[in-house]
Parts: C-alpha cells; structure tokens; sequence
C-alpha cells in the first residue's frame, strides 16, 4: 500500500511539475495582458472617445443639425439600401461557393478557392477602376449599355457592384471549413432517406450551419457599410445621391465642418459598437453549438 501511495503522489508531483512548467510566467502573462490592453486602448478605444467628444464639442445643437441635415440622411438611406442589396448577393455566392468546395471534388476548385480571397489581395480602389473600366461611358461594356438606358457607374449598380465585389468572401469563408469540420454524414444519411439536393442544402446543411451564416453576413454587412475606396471610384461624390455614409464624412471634413463631421461619424461608430455586439453574441452561440 505504501509503494501504491509513492507511486500515485510521485506521478501527481510529476503532473504538477509539467503544469508549472508548461504555464507561462505570472510576469510574462502581466506583460502579455498590458500589451494587448495597451494595444486596444491606443488604437480602438482612444480614437472612439475623440470622435464621440469631438462631435458634441459645440453642443448638440450643431450635433443635432449634421444629424438631421437631409444630405446626411440621403447617405444613411443609400448606405444601408447598398447593404440590403449587396448582402444578400454574397449570401447567395457565398453558400453556392462553399457548398460546392466543401462538398464536391472538380477541376478548378483550388483556382475558385484562391478566387475568393481575390478581394482580399486587391485594394478597393484598383477594383473601383476595375468596374470604370467595364460598366464606364468609354469602357467596355458602357457603349453598349447606354443606348438601354442602363447606367452603371456614377449611379446606385455601380456602388451595389463594387461593394458587392469587395465583401463577396466573408460569407463563403465562414461556411467552408464548418461544412469541411463537420463532414457530409447528414447530407448522406438524408440522400438515403430519398432527399434531394435542394432539400439536402434547406432541411439538413443551411440548418446546421446558420450561426456560421450569421456571422458571415455580420462580417459582410460591417464590411459594405464601411466600404470607402472602391465606391468612392465609382460614385462621383455626387450630394444627395451617390455618396455613402463614409463618403458624407470625408465631404464634411474636406469642407473644414469638423464637428459635422464627427458628428455623423459617431453614428457610424455606433453601427460598428452594434455590429461588434451581434458578432460576439454569434460567437458565443457559436462556441455553444460546438459544445453540444
């Protein structure tokens, strides 16, 4: 019994000894802590107290008045106007493109893979020009799309494409490796129950996947109310009907109306607090659903 206790509190000492020696130092997880709380402060905390100080510094009449110009109210219309269209368009891209990568073996799947991340590689401005290029008066494609009446660039197509283009990949690459991660054994098992694709993808697939979906579309919404460079190629800035939120903010402050200027951007900082609030609540549920 004796050889028994020595043996057990040996391997015990032994166990304690590998946890102290795989365990950071308290000093080295203090610094860690600081670096990154110092990190957050300067470069994420520090810059929203200025903006929301600096848009009520004047008093909240001026406040009040950039918010409720009426050009202001045209870029908050036309911003989430472009993301109730173009969200949805990844959407559709995005499950179509994921689907068939974590589902199906073809040819071309690595070049599709690396297709997605595209917009990741291209600044925006380069694919704003990209879409001049194509859709513009002496493009491409704009000689023949004028005698239809279509026009693309300077108008709402133009900024629903180019932001459409530069958040396609968030979506898909929230899907891929959840439906790589958790294997095809339902979308088999459903087959043999007599289910079809379609109903394989809206019974069995989207259903367990729909946190990853959520969170995808968070990301992809953030992204297009945000987006600057690509829809500031193709807008022409022109007031009241092209310019997005972002694009309001810079006219202001090129203008030298700062606290305008801070004033509407505080209401994009609080459409970003908003969208960092749905993103860790989808993270949690996340994590939740993994656990089960």
């Amino acid at each position: 019994m004796a050889g028994v206790a020595g043996s057990v509190a040996s391997r015990a000492g032994g166990a304690s000894k590998v946890r102290r020696v795989t365990r950071d130092p308290a000093w080295a997880r203090a610094l860690l802590m600081m670096l990154a709380l110092g990190f957050v402060g300067l470069f994420v905390v520090a810059p929203l107290a200025v903006v929301f100080s600096e848009a009520v510094r004047g008093g909240l009449g001026p406040f009040v008045a950039a918010v409720a110009h009426p050009e202001t109210w045209s870029a908050i219309k036309l911003s989430l106007l472009v993301v109730v269209l173009a969200v949805p368009l990844n959407i559709v891209f995005g499950v179509a493109a994921a689907w068939a990568i974590a589902r199906f073996e073809f040819r071309g799947k690595g070049a599709l893979i690396t297709l997605i991340d595209l917009p990741f590689a291209v600044s925006p401005v380069v694919s704003g020009m990209i879409f001049v290029l194509l859709f513009g008066g002496h493009g491409l494609l704009g000689p023949y799309l004028r005698p239809m009446g279509i026009k693309v660039i300077f108008a709402l197509p133009g900024i629903v494409l180019a932001t459409a283009f530069v958040t396609f990949p968030f979506v898909a690459r929230e899907l891929i490796p959840f439906w790589q991660a958790r294997g095809s054994q339902d979308e088999e098992a459903a087959q043999v129950l007599g289910a079809g694709p379609w109903t394989t993808l809206f019974r069995v697939s989207l259903p367990t996947a729909k946190y990853a979906l959520l969170y995808g579309v968070v990301l992809s919404t953030a992204r297009a109310l945000g987006e600057f460079g690509a829809v500031s190629v193709v807008s022409g800035h022109i007031r009241g009907r092209t310019n997005t939120l972002p694009l309001h903010v810079e006219i202001l402050y090129g203008e030298y109306q700062f606290q305008a200027a801070f004033a509407v951007a505080s209401l994009f900082a609080l459409m970003g607090i908003a969208t960092l609030g749905a993103k860790w609540a989808l993270e949690r549920k996340m994590a939740a659903d993994h656990e089960r």
